[in-house]
């Protein structure tokens, strides 16, 4: 991402795939829609008005009632499949469980090895990201399955990554879970998305993602 991009932040996993596909789509549909009306309201406006036969047109009533109904067929379809997909757990190989405090979180992996950490904001230093650099980043392997399971201990919160296409609710006293599957190594920031509270924007998101081998070296 850079300061001037007006666009989405590029996809690095299936589900953000699909919703710039879906997103691209969508735009597509309104831009059209958008060029008609506009060259209909020009055609109306430089008409004479003196075509009677216009008057009573059943077939052109029937028409612009059938064709917004494929429209929204069209936009709800695809919508739909992305929605029960990003909902879909298919043989997750590692579970990691995400903790919301105020105002810091914590991560749980609990598969294997037992192993917790906790995560915090880091004060300003020369070659760190503002506002989003963090003292223990989460770890995760690339081009694996990862069920992520998300609760909080105070208040409501919410765990989102824009490039990975997440961002799930923390709730008190409820456990919410999601699918994530990584493409690429790197490293991925976001913020909490919900106003949780006083230091709301001080609980941002690091996660590394890096080969399955040195995650197993890592965790064990």
């Amino acid at each position: 991402m850079k300061w001037t991009k007006f666009y989405l932040p590029d996809a690095y996993s299936p589900s953000m795939e699909q919703l710039v596909y879906f997103h691209d789509h969508t735009m597509s549909i309104i831009t059209s829609i958008t060029i008609l009306i506009c060259i209909l309201l020009n055609s109306l406006l430089w008409n004479k008005l003196i075509d009677l036969n216009m008057n009573e047109h059943q077939m052109i009533e029937t028409w612009w009632t059938i064709l917004p109904t494929i429209v929204l067929f069209l936009i709800a379809i695809p919508s739909l499949k992305i929605l029960y997909s990003m909902e879909e757990l298919i043989n997750p190989t590692i579970s990691i469980k995400s903790m919301g405090h105020q105002w810091y979180w914590s991560y749980e992996y609990s598969d294997k090895f037992c192993k917790e950490l906790e995560s915090y904001m880091k004060y300003n230093k020369k070659n760190d990201f503002r506002l989003l650099e963090v003292d223990n980043k989460m770890k995760a392997p690339f081009l694996t399955q990862i069920r992520m399971i998300f609760s909080s201990s105070d208040v409501l919160h919410s765990w989102t990554i824009p490039c990975l296409g997440i961002k799930m609710d923390a709730v008190p006293g409820r456990i919410n879970q999601s699918s994530l599957m990584i493409k690429k190594p790197g490293i991925f920031m976001g913020q909490c998305s919900e106003i949780c509270g006083t230091n709301h924007s001080f609980m941002p998101i690091m996660l590394e993602s890096i080969k399955l081998n040195k995650f197993i070296k890592w965790i064990s």
